[in-house]
């Protein structure tokens, strides 16, 4: 009766595979790890790197019909740029072109991507995935500081919450807003390599390091008087020189030759 009792009802499969103990552990497993794993996809697409859709929607100030054409001086860099690769390969400067379009525009609009496209002659979709896959591309507009804190483990232990806090209060502004006067946007960033000379953030091109609360503060009012503070540590260490001075190499290299016998 056990079997038939079942009749018609829900899969044959399932319930012969639940009459062996061994293939009711198996079959329970996938289907517990293949419902979390269709929501890891899920989420994923939905949320991004930054918890952004990665879905394009038109709004006023970005649409296909967004004004947007490269200089004529960038035209001459395009150029040169995609004869740094072989003949027939101009997709392969879509990361370079991108920046050049990003760097004369502050940010990226879809047209710019479409003009991207047309030039080194690949279909929109390509440079779309480049767009969106690295953050170094603006996909909305951003100030004419950009200011990237890092909060990642090496920088959390050093308290970069502290950065944080104290640039809202200097800007008046949450992480992922812009300033009214459209000067500074703030956002937190993954990992930006330079873990030793925590705590560091980077704007525009430049990383600035070895920062507290006051640094950050003076950099802000340096670059709100239409200077550019000089970026690295700000303790005073050259690089990424151990904190606590040099333990080694304390003096010039000696040069080729030295300590080597006579006779040789």
């Amino acid at each position: 009766m056990g079997r038939s009792s079942r009749g018609g009802h829900g899969n044959p499969l399932q319930y012969s595979c639940l009459e062996n103990p061994i293939d009711r552990g198996a079959w329970c497993l996938a289907a517990h790890w293949g419902k979390h794993i269709r929501n890891l996809h899920k989420t994923a697409v939905q949320n991004g790197a930054g918890g952004a859709l990665f879905v394009h929607r038109d709004t006023p100030e970005n649409n296909p019909e967004t004004p947007f054409d490269f200089t004529p001086e960038n035209y001459k860099r395009i150029e040169a740029i995609v004869k740094n690769y072989p003949k027939g390969h101009k997709a392969a400067a879509v990361l370079p072109v991108l920046d050049l379009a990003q760097r004369q525009n502050g940010w990226l609009p879809i047209s710019a991507m479409n003009k991207v496209a047309e030039i080194l002659q690949v279909p929109p979709m390509r440079v779309y995935e480049v767009a969106t896959f690295y953050t170094m591309y603006n996909g909305k507009p951003v100030g004419k500081y950009h200011i990237q804190v890092c909060t990642t483990t090496p920088c959390m232990l050093q308290n970069s919450d502290s950065i944080l806090e104290a640039i809202q209060k200097k800007l008046g502004i949450k992480v992922g807003e812009t300033t009214p006067d459209k000067l500074f946007t703030l956002i937190e960033v993954e990992c930006l390599g330079a873990c030793v000379n925590a705590l560091m953030v980077q704007i525009n091109d430049n990383y600035y390091e070895d920062l507290t609360p006051k640094d950050i503060e003076e950099i802000i009012d340096e670059l709100k008087a239409g200077k550019i503070p000089k970026p690295g540590p700000r303790s005073g260490r050259f690089s990424c020189e151990p904190a606590g001075g040099l333990t080694s190499l304390t003096e010039p290299p000696k040069g080729p030759g030295f300590g080597v016998q006579a006779g040789l």
